[in-house]
């Protein structure tokens, strides 16, 4: 069978090619109880969408640009720090207007393979961006975009074998995902809801190990301004917590060969970069260690993360930990202030920001040490399963990127040959 590749634009390969729209959220009944999935540009993260952080209803899409897209859809962020970033719809779904929509036609061209094509030429799309304060695609630069095809049954076993790789990446995805709820679940009710407190001031039974529930108070103080249980404090984030506020290095200083530290700077690399588009620093200003929790200082201001490795942090970010150098405590207790943090978002000029003095003022419940590390000592099982599940999905990420310019060139065929018969 011959393997010959043609030119083509996206545009000859689509259905459609369409961008999506926001509905107005001065309506709320665009919004509350809302059933259809709506993607906006940051949850395009190079990986298949199967659920978003906001929804939308019939009558939104009804009254706004909004549109249905079909599963198998592929997205393209087109503006600003997102631009080229991609998605595939695991489902129906809706996007706002910053995304490009790429409803391929299954007869001529397989989506995943569109995806894949798409991920490898990613760099040369970003080119054609223009823009004087940001760089912008549109959905006519995009559809004019040229890749190269082989014929469909060809197209279909490439994709296959980079599909299994994002298959087993997006299943340790999700087990992180399952063990770092139990975490959440356990924060809550120890140190939220104060549950095993208030089991002992009512006389019920707590579920707690006799050890554990020994290190709780029995009753809640009421004249605190906020109700803690007794002994325990209100104070603020300086008190317990170390926090280093990050700083950008010289520009001249970065690289994506590999030399020096891993840089993060803000939200967009909490986890949404392949490997080849890492970032790192020969001469770091402000350092965070492994197990310290990155927090964005910057919009979208209390968005955290947890640093596996040392890392150079910049402007965007901060680097927090619990005095008694408890991980995972932080983490939660950090995502458990986002009410406060979301105060600052309007606190910037143009975007949201915190500084280190409003971020040092923030109140927090603090227990006792002994409790905390009770805790940490019940989470960090959890914590090392869910490294071992994002270690494990970085390293298949590496062999995904390493074997997608191969696989997406005219050598693809006889690579493709060596994971089975491509003409089955």
């Amino acid at each position: 069978m011959g393997s010959e590749w043609r030119e083509l634009a996206i545009g000859d390969v689509c259905v459609r090619v369409t961008s999506g729209g926001t509905p107005s959220r001065a309506r709320p009944e665009y919004f509350i109880g809302g059933a259809r999935p709506w993607v906006k540009t940051q949850e395009l993260r190079d990986c298949w969408i199967s659920d978003t952080e906001e929804h939308i209803t019939d009558k939104a899409i009804a009254d706004s640009s909004a549109k249905l897209l079909p599963a198998g859809t592929v997205l393209v962020a087109m503006y600003g720090a997102t631009v080229g970033q991609l998605g595939m719809l695991a489902r129906e779904m809706t996007c706002n207007q910053a995304c490009c929509a790429l409803i391929v036609d299954e007869t001529r061209a397989d989506p995943r393979f569109v995806y894949y094509q798409l991920l490898a030429t990613r760099s040369r799309l970003i080119s054609l961006a223009n823009g004087a304060a940001q760089q912008n695609l549109s959905c006519e630069i995009i559809k004019r975009f040229r890749l190269r095809f082989p014929p469909l049954r060809e197209q279909r076993r490439i994709a296959d074998i980079l599909s299994a790789l994002d298959d087993k990446i997006e299943l340790n995805r999700r087990t992180s995902q399952t063990l770092e709820s139990m975490a959440r679940a356990l924060f809550k009710s120890w140190f939220v809801d104060f549950d095993p407190v208030r089991a002992k001031s009512e006389g019920r039974d707590h579920g707690l190990p006799a050890f554990l529930g020994d290190l709780f108070p029995d009753s809640i103080d009421e004249s605190a301004e906020t109700q803690v249980p007794a002994g325990w404090r209100l104070r603020t984030v300086a008190d317990d917590f170390w926090v280093t506020m990050g700083q950008s290095p010289p520009g001249e200083t970065y690289n994506q060969d590999g030399d020096g530290l891993p840089f993060y700077q803000g939200r967009a690399d909490f986890g949404t970069r392949s490997p080849s588009r890492r970032v790192y620093c020969t001469a770091p200003t402000r350092l965070a260690g492994p197990g310290d929790t990155l927090v964005c200082v910057r919009a979208p201001v209390g968005d955290t993360n947890l640093a596996s490795e040392e890392c150079a942090i910049g402007r965007g970010l901060a680097a927090v930990r619990h005095k008694s150098g408890a991980s995972s405590y932080t983490l939660l207790m950090m995502r458990s202030l986002s009410d406060s943090f979301a105060a600052f978002e309007s606190e910037g000029t143009v975007f949201g920001s915190i500084n280190k003095q409003g971020f040092a003022a923030m109140r927090v419940t603090s227990p006792s040490t002994r409790v905390v590390l009770a805790f940490e000592q019940l989470v960090s099982p959890l914590d090392a399963k869910v490294k071992c599940a994002n270690y494990q999905a970085s390293l298949l990420a590496i062999v995904r990127d390493s074997l997608l310019p191969v696989l997406m060139s005219e050598n693809g065929r006889r690579v493709a040959s060596w994971f089975g018969d491509i003409d089955r």
